[in-house]
């Protein structure tokens, strides 16, 4: 199968190329800059812009199957002249457009737990308004929405400690907000696999790790793995807020209102969908393990507790 997996050189993008390449499908990453060196040497780059049709209808026309990975980072306020509504849902329309008119066949769109119309932050609103596209059109789709993803140059650990300090911290709630991350190792064979498998067509999955994570847990764990302790102090949320959108407008700040409400957010799953990929918890590996950490921490929680 020729798959095209938009975003292919991204984080979660250059584990899947390699992925579906090791199947013995013809993968070609599409980005806008696109750099290979994340890549094997037999996955093809092409340069385009989901954002301009022009620019990417001629190589998706040439597919049999997209995934599309294209995103911007929910943690962080847009920049440039990049909004979520240009790319997830601008983006997304163009590819199913382009998939359509170019006799594509299956379309799997990775959009994100809580995503719909009319959620409480823009990265949400716009992955919802995207999904309605996805199901709208004549392909064989199938929306997979995992939770944060972890692994080796993803944001979600650095991200954790960007927004505290070792030692001494403060956290809205105490950083109650609870996160089920999933490692890109995990992830990327489901994504394969709803590329090649019937059974997978029409379908919307929810995906989460093997354990639920509060952020005062995953900033716990960020520094243990650094040999550091880290002592939590609870700030109310209100005060949070009004602290974030009082530096929303200043460029240099990446955080904003909209930062501080997906920080209210849990991305949890009711219902782990792995089981429908073969997968159970205990193959999946947990943010503790690929830390390199040890032993059991009793703070921490299985799926649903």
């Amino acid at each position: 199968m020729n798959v095209l997996v938009a975003g292919g050189t991204g984080f979660i993008g250059s584990v899947l190329c390699a992925e579906l390449a090791d199947r013995g499908h013809e993968v070609t990453a599409l980005s806008r800059t696109p750099d290979g060196d994340s890549l094997p040497d037999d996955v093809n780059v092409a340069i385009g812009d989901v954002g301009a049709y022009d620019s990417i209808a001629g190589t998706v026309a040439a597919h049999d199957a997209v995934v599309n990975l294209v995103a911007l980072s929910p943690l962080f306020q847009p920049s440039g002249d990049k909004s979520h509504e240009s790319v997830h849902l601008e983006g997304t329309r163009n590819l199913v457009r382009a998939a359509e008119e170019g006799d594509t066949q299956r379309f799997v769109q990775m959009s994100a737990l809580s995503a719909h119309p009319h959620a409480e932050t823009a990265y949400l609103r716009a992955k919802g308004r995207a999904e309605g596209v996805v199901k709208e059109s004549s392909l064989e789709w199938t929306i997979v929405r995992p939770s944060v993803v972890f692994g080796d140059g993803g944001e979600f650990v650095e991200f954790t400690k960007t927004l505290t300090t070792p030692h001494v911290t403060a956290l809205p709630d105490g950083g109650r907000t609870r996160f089920q991350p999933i490692w890109v190792g995990d992830l990327a064979p489901m994504l394969a696999d709803a590329v090649e498998d019937d059974a997978h067509v029409g379908e919307t999955y929810e995906i989460g790790g093997p354990e639920v994570l509060s952020l005062a847990d995953v900033t716990e764990l960020a520094y243990e793995a650094e040999g550091k302790s880290v002592t939590i102090l609870p700030i109310p949320s209100a005060l949070a807020n009004v602290g974030l959108s009082a530096v929303g407008p200043v460029p240099f700040v990446p955080f904003g209102p909209d930062q501080a409400r997906s920080l209210e957010i849990d991305n949890t799953v009711a219902e782990n969908d792995i089981s429908a990929f073969g997968v159970e918890d205990a193959d999946l590996t947990t943010l503790s393990a690929h830390l390199g950490l040890e032993g059991n921490h009793s703070a921490f929680h299985e799926p649903g507790s």
